[in-house]
């Protein structure tokens, strides 16, 4: 009796990263259900278990060898669900319905920023920079969303009815509009940092797990807060000197010449 061929071990393990791919949009799916329920931290947590996967599939992908054009374009579509539609949906019911036409194009805004910025990323992505992201990524956006639902619990009972409405539709066109800009985000992809000094490297990591784990929904929403001004201040400030500095240093030396 013949012996059944064995796959290649890189193909045998294709479908791997496609499966995490698909699990990402079926919890964002999941998510959106939830939202129409009625209930939005359930959907809140969807969408980070989303952002799990999807952090996950890429991973897998490379460890593996079996990065695709494929599984690109998969993992653009599962985002767009997961990060756009699901808190997009989960902000106008939350919260934007209030506001009526206002709500309802800002919800519409992040899906369309959302898929802007997804386009932007899979025509730039050979020739963009690994170390930055141009933009906000969706991903960060969605999440953002996401953790201010699980944090509104800590703000004052008076707030929920005033400030959190406003703070909902400032926030959603806020990472609209950072999805679509030229601002530059850490993409945590090089660790260039983490072999030069791994050891402190490793107690910092420990010490950021400890104390986001002590307080998640705390801490989760200050977190990516952090995220989106970091990108601003090193856009602002560190590109802005470096620019500066270039055209001094290009103009000086044309006097010279």
């Amino acid at each position: 009796m013949a012996e059944e061929k064995r796959l290649p071990r890189h193909k045998s393990v294709y479908i791997l990263p496609n499966l995490l791919t698909t699990a990402s949009l079926f919890t964002g799916f999941l998510g959106m259900t939830l939202a129409i329920k009625g209930n939005f931290e359930a959907c809140a947590l969807c969408i980070l278990v989303s952002c799990v996967f999807d952090g996950l599939d890429g991973k897998v992908a490379r460890l593996t060898g079996t990065t695709s054009e494929f599984g690109i374009q998969l993992d653009s579509l599962a985002d767009l669900v997961a990060f756009g539609v699901t808190p997009a949906v989960m902000a106008y019911l939350w919260q934007l319905q209030g506001f009526n036409r206002l709500g309802l194009t800002a919800a519409f805004l992040m899906i369309a920023c959302g898929a802007l910025r997804l386009a932007r990323f899979n025509v730039q992505t050979k020739t963009s920079s690994k170390k930055f992201f141009t933009g906000l990524p969706i991903p960060a956006a969605g999440c953002t969303l996401a953790t201010f639902v699980l944090f509104t619990p800590y703000l004052p009972q008076s707030f929920l009815e005033t400030v959190v409405p406003v703070t909902t539709l400032v926030l959603v066109y806020a990472v609209s509009f950072f999805m679509v800009s030229t601002v530059r985000f850490y993409s945590f992809k090089e660790f260039g940092v983490l072999k030069a000094h791994p050891f402190s490297a490793m107690v910092t990591a420990i010490l950021l797990f400890v104390l986001i784990a002590s307080k998640p929904k705390f801490l989760g929403f200050v977190f990516f807060i952090g995220y989106l001004v970091s990108g601003l201040v090193y856009t602002i400030f560190f590109l802005s000197r470096r620019s500066n500095r270039l055209l001094a240093d290009s103009s000086s030396n044309e006097l010279s010449k």
